[in-house]
């Protein structure tokens, strides 16, 4: 399971930029799409249930990626298809029981006439979903775990053609939000048919597995989900503060700008994924301060790229706008240079996070990231009130400083805690 040399982490890389970029494309021009053939209300229905998706399945990423990194490092083939097995039955016994109380709830309220039937048809929709995204996104992790990016990327290639072709229908139709979510649901859950069969070609799993593998990995993954909650809540939660404040409408202009930014999220997100099997093995190997400066040399490269495609970007504006988007907002050019900024912080904080959690800094981590969400969603929500759609990159703008003032905290202890130990 260890790395075999620096060609071998070359290659993964090179993969990873590879099929975020194409994830990145795909994600830009079906929301694009979107934009320019449908209403502003419809575009803001389907970020709204897209944004939800992500924070479920980052919630599952969390609570499954610490343990099986951990735990596929020490264990031999017979382990590794109980744990594996194990994760996946738990997982969809679970998941069945979610879906059913989710159903159950948008029932009641479309009874109690507090949604309409399009809303209700919405959600249900969406919570298939999310179902398709969390059985797609289960696979990834597994295959990534065992350094199969290649077959990660066969399956991502399905999943954005399906995705695009969808989506460029939905436009077409009398509910465009919902066809689009899903379509959303179609992609992942073939993507997570195509990825399984890979992972059994590779390495079948034990149908059954071992009962508890869930509750085995509480104490881990209990931090890591609430830290990955509390991180979607100051990234993802303004969308729901401004639809509040304002209006589902008015966060097309705030969406749409960051949309721009999206490869550099996908692309940071996608090598994150990658990162921190990689990072455990180089505090293991190395130490933490050895570990540290890899990070900090990636995250700066990273970033320097990432002012490039920025600077690209403000500089071609006005034709994005125009020819692109094909919808002018009136604080265009402030949330350009917010969320520019954002992204640039946000490349910084996701590979040096990966320190303090190959160091198993969970608990840490959640009480950094509640601190950055209650400052993140404060800061949003008076800055909406006064300023209008800028506040919102605003607010993710102050949680990301802190949250990354915060790891560089831990990891500055870790890297003392290492010296000290060696005394």
């Amino acid at each position: 399971m260890e790395l075999s040399g620096r060609s071998t982490f070359v290659r993964m890389f090179g993969s990873a930029i590879v099929m975020q970029g194409m994830l990145s494309a795909a994600s830009f021009v079906a929301g694009l799409i979107l934009l320019r053939r449908t209403s502003n209300e419809s575009y803001g229905h389907y970020v709204l249930i897209v944004n939800a998706i992500l924070l479920i399945v980052a919630v599952q990423c969390s609570y499954f990626q610490p343990s099986i990194v951990m735990r596929m490092s020490h264990l031999d083939l017979s382990g590794r298809k109980q744990l594996i097995g194990g994760f996946l039955h738990n997982q969809q016994r679970l998941l069945l029981k979610i879906v059913a109380m989710l159903l159950a709830a948008i029932a009641l309220l479309f009874a109690a006439q507090i949604i309409n039937w399009h809303v209700a048809l919405l959600l249900v929709i969406g919570t298939g979903a999310v179902a398709g995204s969390l059985f797609r996104e289960f696979f990834r992790l597994i295959l990534f775990a065992y350094r199969r990016s290649v077959d990660v990327l066969q399956a991502d290639v399905f999943y954005a053609l399906i995705l695009i072709c969808g989506v460029l229908i939905a436009t077409l139709t009398a509910a465009p939000d919902i066809v689009a979510v899903a379509t959303l649901g179609v992609a992942a859950l073939i993507g997570g048919i195509l990825q399984a069969r890979a992972l059994r070609r590779f390495e079948p799993w034990d149908p059954l597995g071992r009962e508890g593998t869930l509750r085995d990995i509480a104490s881990l993954g209990g931090w890591a989900t609430a830290g990955a909650a509390l991180h979607w809540a100051f990234s993802q939660g303004y969308s729901y503060i401004a639809a509040a404040t304002l209006n589902v409408a008015a966060l097309a202009a705030i969406v749409s700008i960051r949309l721009l930014f999206m490869p550099l999220n996908l692309v940071s997100t996608g090598i994150g994924t990658l990162m921190l099997p990689t990072a455990t093995g180089w505090v293991r190997a190395h130490g933490a301060k050895h570990a540290l400066r890899r990070l900090a040399l990636i995250a700066t490269v990273m970033a320097i790229a990432g002012v490039c495609y920025i600077s690209v970007v403000w500089t071609f504006r006005d034709w994005i706008i125009a020819t692109v988007i094909k919808k002018d907002f009136a604080h265009r050019d402030s949330l350009l240079i917010l969320w520019s900024i954002v992204f640039v912080v946000m490349l910084f904080r996701d590979q040096l996070l990966q320190l303090p959690m190959s160091c198993g800094r969970y608990r840490h981590l959640a009480g950094i990231t509640l601190a950055s969400t209650i400052v993140a969603l404060i800061v949003c929500h008076l800055a909406l009130r006064t300023i209008g759609e800028p506040g919102a990159p605003l607010g993710v703008l102050a949680g990301e400083i802190c949250n990354l003032a915060g790891i560089i905290v831990l990891s500055l202890q870790e890297i003392r805690k290492e010296r000290l130990a060696k005394l």
